[in-house]
């Protein structure tokens, strides 16, 4: 997919722990334009029920890297609330969540459209390029 002289992203989160999209999770987009430049965030979006975003800002003429952060420590206080609320007598120790953010950072050139889906679960991710 073509977008002319500027790169696009999009971005989808799938919780492997469930087999489920990860809904609810707040993704910043910032973008610079060379490795020596600062990091101009754009804005930002939160997954759908499908775990995806939809509405996430373009990038500008010159950008060369991208990073998106991802919020997912709320996510996972979330989904261990609403389990603690079902389940009381399975409780975890409490420890808190192992990664509270994902940043991922990729170099885009122009015209080009960069999926990168985040598998996620409370003790690791992975990400890739997409289509």
């Amino acid at each position: 997919m073509s977008t002319g002289t500027t790169a696009s992203v999009s971005t989808h989160i799938l919780d492997t722990s469930v087999g489920r999209p990860a809904e609810g999770v707040a993704v910043h987009l910032s973008v610079r334009s060379g490795r020596a430049a600062d990091w101009q965030v754009l804005g930002g979006s939160a997954t759908d029920a499908d775990g995806r975003c939809k509405d996430l800002p373009a990038p500008p003429e010159g950008t060369t890297h991208v990073r998106l952060d991802f919020a997912v420590e709320p996510y996972f206080e979330k989904k261990q609330a609403d389990a603690q609320q079902d389940a009381p007598a399975n409780r975890d120790s409490g420890a808190g969540v192992f990664f509270p953010e994902v940043a991922i950072t990729f170099a885009v050139v122009p015209g080009e459209h960069y999926h990168v889906p985040l598998l996620l679960n409370p003790f690791g991710y992975s990400v890739y390029r997409g289509s």
